[in-house]
């Protein structure tokens, strides 16, 4: 069996704070690169943060292909148990899938005290029009997604290629998260790129309006594309959202 080594910048990361902690999770044939300057933010501002690699991610895309959606839900469910281990109250954040990875510990674990998800996704037409044309060809590979930065010179560590069969295991999170949506009841704190070349905007829309807890809000990007977490909103990120997590603390 092919062994696939972790990119340099793909590794997890793990920051020490207090007894807050925020899973932070990176989106669909991305890496940790693209969410560390979120996690090393709220670290600075005390709290115990966790970025996890996602199984198939930061390696090949051949790595990928081999994973399932069922694998990147125990990835994340393993991490907030981490988090859990040192901390009285856990935060999740996420970019892209990173974010239907929040919506899906948010629909099933009552107990996270708030979310933040950022142009995630939960409904992608293209992607399945796609999927649909080429599941059952020979195609194993198309072009990739990541890097969808509007700041010049910033690149997302993300694979080249995509696998096809992983966007038919994206796609199926998307659904069953989607399907859920009515049973996230935390405090939610959402962004979306006004301009998303990757994922339509209306999916944090839709968002907004299914969650039904009253302490939600929504933050449009005017000045980043999908990878909002490395462009030029970055900061502004990570500023609302320690402001939002210390507003409920």
């Amino acid at each position: 069996m092919a062994e696939f080594h972790i990119m340099k910048d793909a590794e997890e990361f793990y920051y020490p704070g207090n007894n807050t902690g925020v899973l932070v999770i990176h989106g669909f044939t991305g890496s940790t690169q693209s969410m560390r300057f979120l996690g090393e933010q709220l670290a600075e501002a005390g709290f115990t943060i966790y970025g996890p690699r996602l199984t198939g991610h930061g390696t090949a895309p051949e790595d990928m292909e081999k994973s399932t959606y069922q694998e990147w839900i125990q990835t994340v469910e393993d991490g907030l148990e981490k988090l859990k281990a040192t901390c009285s109250a856990v935060f999740v954040t996420g970019l892209s899938m990173g974010g239907t990875l929040t919506l899906y510990l948010a629909e099933n674990h009552p107990e996270i005290k708030g979310i933040v998800p950022i142009n995630a996704a939960i409904e992608m037409p293209e992607l399945i029009e796609t999927y649909e044309q080429l599941r059952f060809t020979d195609t194993k590979f198309v072009d990739g997604i990541g890097s969808d930065i509007k700041k010049e010179g910033v690149e997302e560590l993300a694979y080249p290629k995509t696998p096809v069969k992983s966007m038919g295991e994206l796609i199926n999170l998307s659904k069953l998260v989607r399907s859920n949506l009515a049973k996230i009841n935390v405090p939610a704190l959402i962004f979306s790129s006004t301009v998303d070349h990757v994922v339509p905007p209306e999916n944090s829309q839709e968002i907004y309006e299914s969650i039904i807890f009253e302490n939600r809000s929504i933050i449009k990007l005017e000045n980043s594309f999908h990878v909002a977490t490395l462009d030029n909103d970055k900061e502004l990120i990570a500023e609302k959202s320690i402001e939002f997590i210390k507003s409920i603390m």
